[in-house]
C-alpha cells in the first residue's frame, strides 16, 4: 500500500502557529439563560428562492456555470497574521523536572510576522463567515477581501479545533449570504463545486463528484468528511463545497497527498456538523457536545489484529460499531455494554465511527436519541438521553478571565533573575473571585497550570479555558512567592446556572 500524507490545506505558517496564540482574536457572544436556536434562527441567511430556478436533474448534461455564478461573491479571502514577537526559550534542567520551578538555560528570540492565507464562506447577510479553525488559529489579526474587492477586518466569535470550524464576523450588512443546503441528501457520483482560493490565485472554482460520505481520517477528534475529486488545494480550506443548485454542502478542509499538493482526492466538513456547531459558538461562545460516551472501533476492518477480527466475527455483525469501552458517568452507563454493535441512530443505519461521530454532532446535550445494538446476536434499542463531557446536560459556558478575579502579567526580567526563574505569569493584583476564594494572594508567581509551563498571560488564559469545558472545572496552580516559598493552588471554574 502507498504511504501517503495529509496536509491541512491552510498556509502551513498559520498551522505551525496554532499551539502559542490560539484565541488571541477570540470573541465570544453568550447571553445567559438564552433557549437554544436552530441555525436558520440564529442567522439571517440567504433566501431558497435565489436558486429555486436551478434544477439540476433537468439539465442535461450538467450545467454548472449558474451554480459557479451564484457561490463566488459568497466566498471570500482570508488573510491571518501572527505579529512579530519576542519568545524566551527555555532548557529545562534536572531541578526544573523533579520541582518544576523555572530554572535552566533561557534564549530569547524574535519570530518574524507569519502570514496564512485560506478562504471562508459568508452565511448570513450581517456578515458571518465559516471557515477553518487551521486557517485563523493563532492569528493577531484577520484581513478579509470580498469577492467584490472589498477588505474588512474580521474578529473570531468562536472557533472549534474539535471539528476544524470557525466563525468570524465582519462589520456590515447586505452582505451577499450563500444559501445552505443539506448534506445529508448529498448522493455518491453527484456534481458539486469546490470554490475558494488556492495558491493565493483569487476565486476560483473546481468541479468534481462526490466520491464517498461519512469519510473518517483521524485528523480531527470529530469528523464525517464528504470526499470529492474536484480539485482542493492549499489556500482552499474554508471555501465553499457546493452542488448543482449552488447551495452550500460542505466547507472544504483538507486534502490526501503525497506531496502537498491535490493528487485525486479532497475533502469537506458537511454542513449537518457546520450548522450545528456555528450556531453553537454564536450563542454560546462554544460547542454544546453531545457525548454517547463510548470507545468504539469499526467493524470488519481488514487491517485489525487477527485476535479482534476472530472478535468481531463472534459478534454476529459485518458493519457497525463495535462498543469496546463504556465511560463511567457517560451517557451510555449502565446501557450500553462492551461488545454491543451500534447499528443504527435513531433508526438510522451506522455504518463506521465516522457514520456515528457525525450523526452525533447535530445534537446537544439533554437530547434524547434511540440506539439500536446488536447484542448476544439479538438487535436491542435504548432510549439514551445524551450528556456532555462534564456527564451534565447543563450548557457548557467558556469562561473568562473575569472569573479569576485577578490581573496578570508576564513576569518581568528583573523578577526572573532575581528569583532564578526562566518563565511564569505573575499576579499583579487580586479581587473578588476565584483566586481569592482559592487563598492566592497579589506577588503569587505561577510557573505551571493543569501541569503546562506558562510564559505569557495567553498561555494561563489558554489553559483556563481548557478546563473550564472539562470533567472536572478545575484549574491546578504550581508557584513560588517572591519570598522563596512555594505554593499549590486548585481553583474551581464551575459555573452555576
Amino acid at each position: 500500500m502507498k504511504t501517503t500524507t495529509k496536509f491541512a490545506i491552510g498556509s502551513v505558517a498559520v498551522i505551525a502557529l496554532s499551539a502559542g496564540v490560539a484565541g488571541a482574536t477570540a470573541y465570544a457572544m453568550m447571553e445567559k439563560n438564552q433557549a437554544n436556536s436552530s441555525f436558520y434562527d440564529a442567522f439571517d441567511t440567504a433566501s431558497p428562492l435565489r436558486t429555486a430556478a436551478l434544477d439540476a436533474s433537468s439539465m442535461q448534461p450538467v450545467d454548472l456555470t449558474k451554480a459557479a455564478e451564484s457561490t463566488l461573491n459568497s466566498v471570500v479571502h482570508i488573510m491571518s497574521i501572527q505579529r512579530s514577537k519576542i519568545q524566551t526559550i527555555q532548557q529545562p534542567d534536572i531541578f526544573d523536572f523533579f520541582f518544576g520551578d523555572g530554572r535552566g538555560r533561557q534564549q530569547q528570540v524574535q519570530t518574524p510576522e507569519q502570514r496564512g492565507l485560506g478562504s471562508g464562506v459568508i452565511i448570513s447577510k450581517d456578515g458571518y463567515i465559516v471557515t477553518n479553525n487551521h486557517v485563523i488559529d493563532g492569528a493577531d489579526e484577520i484581513n478579509v477581501k470580498l469577492h467584490d474587492g472589498r477588505e474588512m477586518k474580521g474578529r473570531v466569535i468562536g472557533a472549534d479545533p474539535t471539528t476544524d470550524l470557525a466563525l468570524i464576523k465582519i462589520e456590515g450588512d447586505d452582505f451577499p449570504a450563500i444559501v445552505v443546503g443539506n448534506s445529508d441528501n448529498l448522493k455518491v457520483g453527484e456534481w458539486v463545486l469546490a470554490v475558494g482560493n488556492p495558491f493565493n490565485l483569487g476565486s476560483t472554482v473546481t468541479a468534481g463528484v462526490v466520491s464517498a460520505k461519512s469519510r473518517g481520517l483521524g485528523a480531527n477528534q470529530v469528523e464525517s468528511f464528504i470526499q470529492t475529486d474536484a480539485a482542493i488545494n492549499q489556500g482552499n480550506s474554508g471555501g465553499a463545497l457546493v452542488n448543482a443548485k449552488g447551495e452550500l454542502v460542505g466547507i472544504n478542509a483538507m486534502l490526501y497527498s503525497p506531496t502537498g499538493a491535490y493528487s485525486g482526492y479532497g475533502f469537506a466538513i458537511p454542513v449537518s456538523i457546520m450548522t450545528k456547531v456555528v450556531t453553537d459558538l454564536k450563542q454560546y461562545g462554544t460547542v454544546q457536545r453531545a457525548l454517547l460516551g463510548i470507545a468504539g472501533r469499526d467493524m470488519g476492518n481488514e487491517v485489525y489484529p487477527d485476535e479482534i477480527r476472530k472478535e468481531q466475527k463472534e459478534l454476529g455483525a459485518t458493519e457497525g460499531v463495535q462498543v469496546v469501552e463504556v465511560t463511567d458517568g457517560g451517557s451510555a452507563d449502565g446501557i450500553l455494554q462492551k461488545n454491543d454493535v451500534i447499528l443504527k441512530l435513531n433508526d438510522t443505519k451506522v455504518k463506521t465511527m465516522a457514520d456515528l461521530q457525525g450523526m452525533l454532532a447535530k445534537y446537544r446535550p439533554g437530547d434524547k436519541v434511540k440506539v439500536t445494538v446488536l447484542r448476544d446476536k439479538k438487535e436491542k434499542t435504548f432510549t439514551i438521553t445524551l450528556k456532555n463531557s462534564q456527564g451534565t446536560t447543563k450548557v457548557v459556558k467558556q469562561a473568562d478571565m473575569e472569573i479569576l478575579g485577578a490581573a496578570f502579567r508576564a513576569v518581568p526580567k528583573e523578577l526572573k533573575e532575581q528569583l532564578n526563574l526562566g518563565y511564569g505569569v505573575e499576579v499583579t493584583g487580586v479581587s473578588d473571585g476565584r483566586m481569592k476564594d482559592s487563598g492566592i494572594r497579589k506577588g503569587f508567581i505561577i510557573l505551571k497550570a493543569n501541569g503546562k509551563q506558562l510564559h505569557s498571560v495567553q498561555d494561563l488564559e489558554n489553559v483556563m479555558k481548557a478546563a473550564s469545558q472539562s470533567a472536572d472545572q478545575v484549574l491546578f496552580m504550581t508557584g513560588v512567592y517572591p519570598s522563596g516559598k512555594r505554593a499549590n493552588y486548585a481553583v474551581d471554574l464551575s459555573q452555576a446556572e
